[in-house]
C-alpha cells in the first residue's frame, strides 16, 4: 500500500494512476475538498502525461478552454503560437483529477489531518498508523518536509498575486483566446495578464511589494487592490479599466518558493512531492507541470519496482536545469 499526504494535484493523480494499475493508494488530505482560486495553464505535454496515467482527455476538455497563443506587450505584438496549452480554473482541474482517482479506486480521506510524521519509521500522528511508503504531496507548508529538513524552509518570492474571474461577458479590446502579459519593470516589476473567450474572462496580476498578513490573503473584495495595480501597471489604464470595473472578488497570496539547491537526498521511506519538495515562484508558470511530471514519474517507478527515491533525485535535476 501506497499513502499519499496531501489530495491536490499532485498526490491525487498519483493516486488514481496507482489504484487503475491494481495498486492500493490511501489519500489523507485535511480539507473536505480541495478549493482555490486560482487558474492554470497546461500544455500539451502536461495532457499526454495525464491521459498516460489514464485521465479521460474528453472530461479534461470539457473542463477547459483552448489557448490559441501568447503575446506580451501591445496589441500589435507578435503573437506566439500555444503549445496544446488549456486554462483550467483548479476547481474544475481537481474535479476531473479526482473523479479519476476515485473512478480508479483511490481511497481519498477527506476532512483528515494529518499533524505530524515521523520521518524515520513512516508514522503519522494522531493515531499512529504506519505507512510503509509515504509520499508526502502536502504543498508548500508541508508537515513531512519540517520533519525532513526543519532548515529547508518556504521563502517569500518578493510578489503578492491576485488571481480574479471578471463578470460573464466582459470583452477587453484584446485578441480573445490569447493570454496576453503586460509587463512594467522598473524599480518595483509588476506583471498583469489576461483571457478571454465568449465563455470566460481571467485576469492576474504580480505585484512587488512586502507581503500581506496571511488574514489578508484568500478571496477577497477588489476595492482594496485596485489602486495598488493601478500604480504598478500605469501604461494600461484602458486594459484595466474594462477588466476592474467588472470584477467584484479577488484571490490573493503571497507569492512562495521552496529552495531546492541544498536539500537532503530522497530517502525512504518519506519521498516529498511537487510544491512539498521544490514548489517555485508563479511567475515561472511551471508548478502545476512540474506536479504533475512527479506523480507520473513516482507513478511509473512503483509500477516498475524502481526506487522512489532514485526517481524523485532525478526529478530534481530535471528541476534544477528548468531553472537554469
Amino acid at each position: 500500500m501506497v499513502t499519499i499526504l496531501g489530495g491536490g494535484i499532485a498526490g491525487t493523480v498519483l493516486a488514481g494512476g496507482l489504484a487503475r494499475a491494481g495498486h492500493h493508494a490511501v489519500v489523507y488530505e485535511r480539507r473536505p475538498n480541495v478549493r482555490g482560486g486560482a487558474f492554470l495553464f497546461l500544455d500539451a505535454h502536461v495532457h499526454r502525461t495525464l491521459a498516460d496515467l489514464g485521465v479521460p482527455a474528453d472530461q479534461l476538455d470539457s473542463a477547459s478552454y483552448p489557448v490559441d497563443g501568447f503575446r506580451v506587450g501591445s496589441p500589435a505584438a507578435d503573437e506566439a503560437p500555444s503549445a496544446g496549452h488549456r486554462l483550467y480554473h483548479r476547481t474544475d482541474l481537481m474535479r476531473v483529477l479526482t473523479e479519476f482517482a476515485r473512478a480508479a479506486g483511490a481511497d481519498i480521506r477527506y476532512g483528515t489531518a494529518i499533524s505530524d510524521l515521523d520521518p524515520d519509521t513512516g508514522v503519522l500522528y494522531p493515531g499512529g498508523t504506519a505507512a510503509e511508503l509515504l509520499i508526502a504531496a502536502d504543498g508548500v507548508d508541508s508537515i513531512a518536509r519540517t520533519r525532513l529538513e526543519p532548515e529547508r524552509v518556504a521563502e517569500y518570492a518578493g510578489q503578492v498575486v491576485l488571481y480574479a474571474t471578471a463578470a460573464p461577458g466582459t470583452r477587453p479590446n484584446t485578441t480573445p483566446s490569447v493570454l496576453h502579459f503586460h509587463r512594467h519593470g522598473q524599480d518595483t516589476p509588476a506583471t498583469f495578464g489576461h483571457f478571454w473567450n465568449d465563455g470566460v474572462t481571467v485576469w492576474f496580476a504580480r505585484l512587488t511589494r512586502a507581503p500581506i498578513a496571511v488574514g489578508y490573503t484568500g478571496f477577497q473584495p477588489l476595492a482594496r487592490w485596485i489602486e495598488p495595480i493601478r500604480t504598478a501597471l500605469p501604461e494600461i489604464p484602458y486594459l484595466l479599466d474594462t477588466l476592474l470595473d467588472h470584477t467584484a472578488m479577488v484571490h490573493v497570496s503571497n507569492a512562495r518558493c521552496v529552495p531546492l539547491t541544498k536539500a537532503l537526498p530522497p530517502r525512504l521511506p518519506v519521498i516529498l512531492c511537487g510544491d512539498a519538495d521544490h514548489a517555485l515562484s508563479p511567475s515561472s508558470g511551471v508548478g502545476a507541470r512540474n506536479a504533475i511530471d512527479d506523480a507520473a514519474a513516482l507513478c511509473r517507478a512503483l509500477l516498475d519496482g524502481d526506487d522512489p527515491a532514485d526517481t524523485m533525485a532525478r526529478r530534481r535535476a530535471e528541476v534544477l536545469a528548468q531553472l537554469g
